[in-house]
């Protein structure tokens, strides 16, 4: 009996996008040179796409040096867990007509700061996992009576 095939089981791409519809905050990386940054962002998925805005800062400036990037969300029961992870292609909405759009999504600022930028992640691949939440197997295969 394989006990790590029957705890862990990949999430199909429509689970995917399921689960990323049910949350609302994630991680953003990105990577420049040999600098790698992690940022926690509330974000809404539009169509097959994550959006999500920021201030004028390091964020927004690395995006603009390296558009490749990893979005993760995750989330966690007493049972369960999940963890979906995004790599994609971020870009800041410039048209008039993105930025009206964008307006129209339910993305609002959860702190008090002016975050006019909105940024738009488009998926090159997306990959989840749902994992069973249960105690540790004995290491030496030995069965309690």
């Amino acid at each position: 009996m394989d006990e790590m095939n029957e705890a862990v089981n990949r999430l199909s791409e429509q689970e995917c996008w399921d689960h990323l519809r049910m949350q609302q905050l994630g991680r953003l990386v990105t990577h420049v040179g040999h600098v790698l940054d992690i940022f926690p962002v509330n974000y809404v998925v539009d169509d097959e796409t994550i959006v999500f805005r920021t201030a004028e800062g390091s964020k927004l400036f690395e995006l603009t040096v390296n558009d490749e990037v990893l979005f993760e969300v995750d989330d966690h029961s007493g049972t369960d867990a999940w963890s979906v992870v995004v790599r994609g292609h971020a870009r800041r909405l410039a048209t008039s007509d993105e930025v009206d759009a964008a307006d129209e999504l339910p993305l609002r600022p959860w702190i008090p700061t002016l975050k006019y930028n909105y940024v738009r992640v488009t998926p090159v691949s997306l990959t989840g996992r749902a994992f069973e939440i249960g105690p540790e197997p004995d290491r030496y295969g030995a069965v309690d009576s």
